[in-house]
């Protein structure tokens, strides 16, 4: 009988989701105009939609109808907590016990410790889901009741609550204006970023707070990291952009203050904007697309190489530079594995960075390379930002995208190991040489 290796599962389980909702999303019955969409439209919709990346080539709000964006709404859902947990989550409710191989791929897939804690961690997860994203959507239901009426705010409630706490991305207000017409809305603007912190921290952060015992180390990496990239971030972003006028230039300090919070915690694979991307300085693009690549934590519903990789990194080198053998985090030495996996993850997500970047130079001439770059390092790290290019693309731009955001959600190494975990392992021991480096 064929066994599917965990990786292997994972890959293969979002890459049906994606094609199933492209099928939908290409339906009559998903436009509000009740004709049916390009497949390659709706394919890249259902693929930003699963890989929770919210990068758009169609104005969602106006071109989607209810049906259209219920399946959005379901395939943000199933990608920020993967299909397995979900399919999991309905084996549990109809009292199926999980085998042993199943537990492994969920091992896998929620970047846990042991299978004993699969099923534990799973029950967890949707009562997290379930009561944070349902807090969030009833405070955004009454603070657009007054405006947008109650229907139309439940819509938006809903969406908004589930896209954010996904990191999704995916808003509703026409234009693709993303979340523009709230930057000074103070309500809107905590809810929104309030739900991408708790959705990108991870669950096995969010599980430690709820215990009487100490944070683990992973958590107080997470904790850490997390803190000091948005604080630093918002810090940079004010101090870049509070003279232009197209952005920060027009506020009040105290609306400065609150538009830099959220473009601080955006970037994070959340891809939500109140100010226009399009127009931001040099320096703050690329302050944003180092944000971006970084990403959110392990076991969170974002993507990037995540915080914890680069963490591991900083304090690999800042050990190397002060003659230390060993990684040392808050008192804690770090494994040699863990240290060789998280360069390696930085080193083949900026191969992938720049092949993709030099394979859209080939087919968008018409495109700035900052932009191309800019799309990339948000479609790979599941952000959404974009500088306006996304509906401009070409055919083969959209697919090179489409790849792009579906690496970036599965991960590099889990693409990889897919592929190549059935291989022999090599037990030959051979000599050691030096190589001079540097």
């Amino acid at each position: 009988m064929f066994k599917l290796n965990p990786s292997l599962a994972i890959v293969l389980s979002f890459a049906l989701i994606i094609i199933i909702g492209g099928a939908l999303l290409s339906l009559p019955l998903s436009s509000a105009s009740n004709t049916y969409t390009g497949f390659l439209d709706s394919l890249f919709t259902a693929n930003s939609a699963t890989c929770v990346t919210g990068l758009v080539v169609l104005d969602t709000g106006v071109h989607f109808s209810l049906f259209g964006l219920i399946v959005i709404i379901f395939l943000m859902q199933i990608g920020g907590l993967s299909y397995m947990t979900f399919s999991t989550f309905i084996f549990l409710l109809f009292r199926r016990k999980m085998f042993i191989s199943e537990k492994l791929m969920m091992q896998d897939a929620l970047n846990i410790y042991s299978t004993r804690e699969v099923v534990l961690v799973i029950k967890k997860i949707f009562t997290i889901v379930f009561l944070v994203e349902g807090i969030g959507a009833l405070i955004l239901f009454l603070r657009w009741l007054p405006s947008l009426g109650p229907k139309k705010s439940l819509l938006y409630a809903v969406f908004h609550a589930v896209s954010a706490f996904c990191n999704a991305g995916f808003a509703l207000p026409a234009g693709n204006v993303s979340l523009i017409p709230y930057c000074t809305d103070i309500v809107v603007n905590l809810v929104i970023t309030s739900l991408i912190i708790i959705g990108g921290i991870g669950f096995i952060v969010i599980s430690d707070t709820f215990k009487n015992k100490r944070f683990s180390l992973h958590s107080k990496v997470v904790i850490f990291t997390t803190i000091f990239l948005i604080i630093s971030g918002a810090l940079l972003f004010y101090f870049f952009e509070q003279n232009n006028p197209s952005t920060l230039g027009q506020l009040t300090f105290s609306q400065k203050i609150m538009a830099s919070y959220f473009q601080a915690i955006t970037p994070r694979t959340a891809g939500f904007n109140t100010l226009l991307v399009d127009k931001f300085y040099v320096p703050t693009l690329l302050l944003t697309i180092l944000l971006m690549f970084i990403g959110a934590s392990p076991g969170g519903t974002g993507g990037g190489i995540k915080t914890t990789t680069f963490s591991i990194i900083l304090f690999t080198i800042w050990a190397t530079l002060k003659g230390l053998k060993d990684t040392i985090i808050f008192e804690r030495r770090i494994p040699f594995q863990t240290v060789r996996r998280a360069f390696v993850i930085a080193v083949l997500a900026l191969f992938l960075v720049c092949g993709a970047v030099f394979l859209l130079a080939l087919f968008e001439k018409d495109k700035t390379v900052l932009s191309l770059l800019f799309e990339v390092v948000s479609a790979f790290g599941t952000v959404g930002l974009s500088m306006g290019i996304t509906p401009y693309l070409t055919s083969v731009g959209k697919i090179i995208i489409m790849l792009c955001m579906f690496v970036g959600r599965v991960g590099p190494l889990t693409l990889l190991l897919a592929f190549l975990l059935g291989q022999k392992e090599h037990r030959i021991e051979y000599p050691k040489e030096g190589i001079s480096i540097g």
